[in-house]
């Protein structure tokens, strides 16, 4: 069985451009169209830290994240986020096994 994967990579913008992380999502977005195996993202942002996001991806296996990860354009297509990357959160992006999900129909 194919497991989906989720990654969450941790960025805080700069004081002086508070938009920065999610101008640089939105871009590296746009080149991620199409990717194999990358299913969605979401630009999370705090609500108590309006400065701080959370990048979530979902890959619909490990196997097709840690492909893309080794590609050639992995480096070049993400490097626009890079220096907003907090790796206060221990690293700067981890990666989790979907282990349980429910999903609310109302």
């Amino acid at each position: 069985m194919t497991t989906r994967v989720r990654v969450l990579l941790y960025a805080t913008a700069p004081a002086d451009s508070p938009d920065a992380v999610a101008r640089v999502y939105h871009q590296i977005s746009e080149a991620l169209l199409g990717t194999p195996g990358l299913l969605r993202n979401e630009l999370l942002s705090g609500v108590d830290k309006p400065d701080s996001f959370v990048v979530l991806s979902e890959w619909e296996s490990e196997e097709a994240f840690f492909e893309w990860e080794r590609g050639a354009d992995h480096r070049q297509v993400t490097a626009p986020l890079r220096p907003y990357q907090d790796a206060g959160w221990r690293d700067a992006f981890g990666v989790y096994r979907v282990a349980g999900d429910y999903t609310a129909v109302g």
